[in-house]
């Protein structure tokens, strides 16, 4: 949510690097956008916008009608205050002294502002990032010291959360930046420097980039970047290279993103296997610091995630608990730490993110590390704080993802947890070497058991236009199943804007089958082979009562035609591996669902592609 882009050189104008920045980072969700540009030691243009970035473009001139090579970009996300140009960023103090964006919330922006009021600021807009740029220009009025002095002092007062990229008159050519949980990232060049808040908005400029510590601030100058501490020292820190390019980020030929990275699940699926699976079938799980010894230590495993990466978590729970035979909860990582959570001191928590930085997930980790328990990342950006955080971090190999519907980050997710159970049942005797090579083996056929399900988009499209209407729509399956059901339902809902629902099907007779009416739509799981007659049976109920049926299931149960009135089949595979085959019908679903309806896919409404508040 919200998006932060900095830009300082020598003689590269600002304004069109950051106008292009912004528009790399528009999926991550907003509803205003604004820049400030300074011209030297001249006073900053600011110019701010409601709505789409093309209403920013179209006053700027794509950026060219405002001269200066050192500016600050935002688009946001409203908290506090409306979406209006008055609350739209970059902020400024009346004199123009300092002018900032922020990412993040501000718990005690209202006691704050109460006592700026008390020291003569007044305020235009309702939001906590006003309060924020007025309080770094009062203690740096105050205490008469410099920009990252000033900082330091903001960020002991502030309570919240936040990522803060700043401009101070008396220092024209330099960004300075703070950061407090909200991710932040820098990039270098020969003569000139970056700043944001996801990799896609520089790396069409730089793959040479700085991860942005907690509680660190930071100087930019063209070509050059300091780091301190909150005392003030230096901090000293290493460079990272984005091993992706920029076409990475760019739709390829696709209508959408979110089409683009369906197709692109083949190859996630299989570098996230090729990365830890080693020619011999074996599993090598040395890069994430887990060993044998510690992994036989282990005696039960918490799973702690949000949204698709919790569904991820409750599949990956029956996969665990059948191949490991060992007990896993799975958490929602908001609701974690106000359960005052038992964990076992002999336990693995297990923190799912694609970002890394999401909010919940890392106070979860945060958590779980105090009560000195042993934590494992799974996460999808290098550097992100969750991979930096905990004591183990397993790197799934998607890529970028853009469209805010996660596909290809959830599939190489369910590899990788479902790598891990493997290699717990490996070791703890409940796999020996010939089964967990059969595994194995039969893993590597995914990608291309994946390729198949795709190529049969087409016909799933006629099927989600015919019901593009729809106003619910109910998912039911039974144990591994039912947690596919999850995310497919989340799918549907999130960017069809459909009401729709999950249920474990066994619970229909527990008060949901009286929702069934005439005419809607049931859209029932079977991949389970010892669990497929009792739902076929929930099925009947359903269609006995007007139901319209769909199914997915495997290959060979072409009875369900009988009992069904659409189907996809998908290929047969061990039952262990069965979200990974049966998400994608699910996918293509809620994706021709949305087009149908002339739905923004990549971009839903209300929502952001990495969540970094609470």
């Amino acid at each position: 949510m919200c998006g932060i882009v900095g830009f300082t050189s020598r003689n590269i104008q600002a304004a069109p690097v950051l106008l292009q920045g912004l528009q790399r980072l528009e999926y991550r969700g907003y509803d205003s956008a604004g820049i400030a540009v300074r011209n030297g030691e001249e006073d900053p243009v600011v110019v701010r916008a409601k709505g789409r970035l093309k209403i920013l473009e179209e006053k700027t001139n794509s950026g060219l009608a405002i001269p200066g090579c050192c500016g600050i970009g935002h688009t946001r996300w409203a908290t506090h205050g409306e979406p209006s140009e008055r609350n739209a960023h970059p902020h400024i103090t009346e004199d123009m002294n300092v002018i900032g964006v922020h990412n993040g919330i501000i718990e005690n922006y209202t006691e704050l502002k109460e006592k700026l009021e008390n020291n003569g600021y007044r305020f235009y807009s309702e939001t906590d990032t006003e309060v924020a740029v007025k309080l770094v220009d009062y203690y740096y009025k105050k205490y008469k010291v410099g920009p990252i002095d000033a900082l330091a002092k903001t960020m002991v007062r502030v309570r919240g959360s936040y990522a803060l990229a700043v401009m101070f008159r008396d220092y024209p050519g330099q960004i300075y930046t703070a950061r407090k949980d909200s991710p932040m990232i820098m990039g270098v060049s020969d003569d000139a420097s970056y700043v944001a808040s996801d990799v896609p908005a520089i790396l069409q400029y730089t793959r040479t980039v700085y991860y942005m510590d907690n509680l660190e601030m930071a100087c930019l100058e063209p070509g050059k970047v300091t780091f301190y501490d909150l005392n003030g020292d230096v901090v000293n820190k290493d460079t990272t290279t984005i091993e992706w390019d920029a076409e990475s980020a760019e739709k390829g030929g696709f209508e959408h993103f979110m089409m683009k990275e369906i197709h692109e699940q083949p190859k996630a699926i299989r570098d996230t296997m090729n990365s830890c699976i080693t020619p011999e079938g074996l599993i090598d799980l040395s890069a994430a610091g887990l060993t044998d010894d510690i992994i036989r230590s282990i005696k039960s495993i918490t799973i702690v995630a949000c949204g698709s990466a919790w569904h991820v978590g409750m599949a990956s729970q029956y996969v665990f608990e059948d191949l490991v035979r060992m007990p896993v909860r799975v958490e929602v990582a908001s609701e974690f730490r106000y359960r005052n959570p038992i964990l076992d001191p002999e336990g693995l928590v297990i923190i799912i993110s694609q970002s890394g930085e999401t909010a919940d997930s890392l106070a979860a980790l945060r958590e779980a590390k105090a009560m000195g328990v042993r934590t494992l990342g799974i996460v999808n950006v290098v550097g992100s704080s969750i991979a930096r955080e905990a004591d183990h971090v397993f790197y799934t190999m998607a890529g970028p993802e853009i469209a805010v519907a996660t596909t290809k980050a959830y599939s190489a997710q369910l590899i990788a947890m479902d790598i891990l159970a493997m290699q717990f049942a490996y070791l703890k005797g409940n796999l020996d070497e010939k089964g967990l090579i059969a595994m194995t083996t039969e893993m590597r056929t995914l990608p291309d058991k994946v390729d198949h399900l795709i190529e049969d988009e087409e016909r799933i499209q006629w099927f989600a236009t015919k019901f593009s209407n729809a106003r619910d729509v109910f998912f039911i399956g039974r144990g591994l199943d039912y947690a596919i059901c999850l995310e497919g339902s989340l799918k549907m809902k999130e960017i069809s804007y459909i009401h729709s629902e999950a249920y474990a099907a066994g619970e229909l007779k527990h008060g949901t089958i009286s929702l069934v009416e005439d005419g809607i739509l049931v859209i029932g799981v079977l991949t389970q082979n010892d669990l497929y007659e009792k739902t076929v049976s929930n099925l009947v109920e359903v269609k006995s009562r007007g139901g319209y049926l769909a199914s997915i299931t495997n290959y060979g149960h072409y009875e369900i035609e009988d009992t069904v009135n659409f189907n996809v089949y998908v290929p047969r595979t061990d039952p262990h591996f069965a979200a990974t085959l049966a998400v994608i019908p699910l996918q293509l679903m809620g994706y021709y669902l949305a087009v149908a309806k002339g739905l923004d896919v990549d971009k839903p409404r209300n929502l952001a592609k990495s969540v970094t508040v609470e």
